[in-house]
C-alpha cells in the first residue's frame, strides 16, 4: 500500500466493545499484573473521542514486522522479541500520518495513536473487519497470521465502516495455550500478566523465582504463542519473510549488558519499554539470561557474577545469587551470607536447579 501498510481498515469512533467491559475486570482479578498501559484508565483506552474531541471515525492500520530470523550471537545471548527488533512502531505512525495527512487536506483534523494507552488498537483493529481475536491474546488477520504492529488514525470525518468482524479462525485449536511455558494464556484470548514473560522481563519487581528457567534466553519480550500458531506457520509457509538487515537487534550479547554504564544502555535499548526507565531492570533480566545460558568456565562469567553479588541494588544481588546458582556457582554466593535484604535472603533459601551439576 502506498502508506507502506498490510492492511487499513474503516470503524466508527464508538466506545470500544467488548474492552470497554473487558478491562476494568480482569483488572480486579489481577490479571494485568503492575501493568497500566491501557489498563490505566479504560474509559480513556476505549473512548477514541478521549484522543480527538468530536472523533467521528478510525482508519486502523497493520504493518507486518515478519522478518527473516539472523544468525544468534555467540557466547550468553538474550533473544529479542520479533516487535522490538526495529522501530516498527515508527514505520507505522509514518504511515498512518500519511492517511493523517490525506484527511487534514481535505479539512478534516486528525490525530495518530500507534503503541499508545490511549486506545486498545487491538479491539479498534478487530471491529474494523482486520481480523479476529486469537486464542493467543493476539488480533489475527486472515490469512496474514499476527506478525502486525497496529495503530489507528482517529478523525472527526464520517467515514463510511466497512467493519464485518472476521469469523473467529482458530476453532478448536489450543496450540498457544498448550505451548505457554508459563502458563499465562488461562483461557482463549485471556493472558496473566503475572505468568507472561514478556510482561516478566519488562515489570520493574523480581522475575518470580519458579518462572526464571522457562524465561530461558528471552532478555525483552516473547514470541512463543506465536510461533506455534498454525495460522503463523501457514503464513510462514506461503510467504517468505522480508530479509533481516543489519539494524535488526535480534540477539544481545548479555555480558555486554552487564558491563555496560546506564546511558549506553538507554541509548542502545531506548525502543523498548523499560520500567521507570531503570536501566537496572534490563541488568536484571539479564542475569536471569545469563545463568540460563552461559558456561561458568566462560572467562568473563564469574568475575561479572562476584561483581553482581555485591552490587548496591539488591535485586540485582538477588538476581546474581540465582545465576551463580543456576551455573553451578553457588560457592560464589557466600559472599551474601550476611546480606540482610528479604530478596538475597529468599534466593539463597530457594530450590535452584544446577545446570552443571557433574562439573
Amino acid at each position: 500500500m502506498e502508506a507502506g501498510l498490510a492492511a487499513v481498515g474503516v470503524t466508527s469512533a464508538e466506545v470500544l466493545e467488548p474492552a470497554r467491559s473487558v478491562l476494568p475486570l480482569r483488572r480486579a482479578a489481577g490479571l494485568s499484573a503492575t501493568m497500566q498501559f491501557t489498563y490505566r484508565n479504560p474509559l480513556r483506552s476505549t473512548d477514541p473521542s478521549q484522543a480527538l474531541v468530536g472523533a467521528r471515525s478510525m482508519v486502523v492500520g497493520l504493518l507486518d514486522y515478519r522478518r527473516g530470523e539472523p544468525p544468534r550471537r555467540p557466547g550468553a545471548s538474550g533473544r529479542v522479541a520479533r516487535y522490538a527488533r526495529g522501530d516498527y512502531y515508527g514505520q507505522l505512525a509514518h504511515g498512518l500520518a500519511a492517511i493523517g495527512a490525506e484527511l487534514q487536506g481535505l479539512g478534516w483534523r486528525s490525530r495518530v495513536v500507534a503503541d499508545s494507552n490511549a486506545l486498545v488498537d487491538r479491539n479498534a483493529a478487530w471491529r474494523a473487519g482486520l481480523g479476529w481475536y486469537g486464542k493467543n491474546a493476539n488480533i489475527l488477520a486472515d490469512g496474514a497470521g499476527s506478525w502486525f504492529v497496529l495503530g489507528a488514525v482517529i478523525t472527526d470525518a464520517d467515514l463510511s465502516p466497512f467493519d464485518q468482524p472476521v469469523v473467529d479462525g482458530c476453532g478448536p485449536c489450543t496450540v498457544c495455550l498448550d505451548a505457554c511455558p508459563t502458563g499465562a494464556l488461562v483461557g482463549p484470548g485471556v493472558l496473566d500478566a503475572r505468568r507472561c514473560i514478556a510482561w516478566l522481563v519488562q515489570a520493574a519487581e523480581p522475575i518470580p523465582i519458579e518462572y526464571r528457567e522457562a524465561v530461558g534466553d528471552r532478555i525483552y519480550g516473547c514470541d512463543i504463542c506465536q510461533e506455534v500458531c498454525p495460522e503463523n506457520r501457514l503464513v510462514q509457509r506461503r510467504q517468505r519473510p522480508a530479509q533481516a538487515d543489519s539494524t535488526d537487534d535480534a540477539w544481545v550479547d548479555v555480558v555486554w549488558v552487564l558491563n555496560a554504564d546506564d546511558q549506553s544502555l538507554l541509548q542502545q535499548f531506548g525502543r523498548w519499554y523499560v520500567a521507570n526507565r531503570d536501566p537496572d531492570v534490563i541488568r536484571r533480566s539479564a542475569l536471569v539470561v545469563l545463568g540460563n545460558t552461559a558456561h561458568p568456565d566462560d572467562p568473563p562469567i564469574q568475575p561479572l557474577l562476584r561483581r553482581y553479588l555485591a552490587h548496591t541494588n539488591p535485586l540485582l544481588r538477588a538476581h546474581a545469587v540465582w545465576a551463580a546458582r543456576r551455573l553451578g556457582l553457588g560457592i560464589l554466593t557466600q559472599r551474601t551470607a550476611a546480606d540482610p535484604d528479604p530478596m538475597v535472603i529468599a534466593e539463597r533459601a530457594a530450590d535452584v536447579v544446577d545446570r552443571f551439576p557433574l562439573l
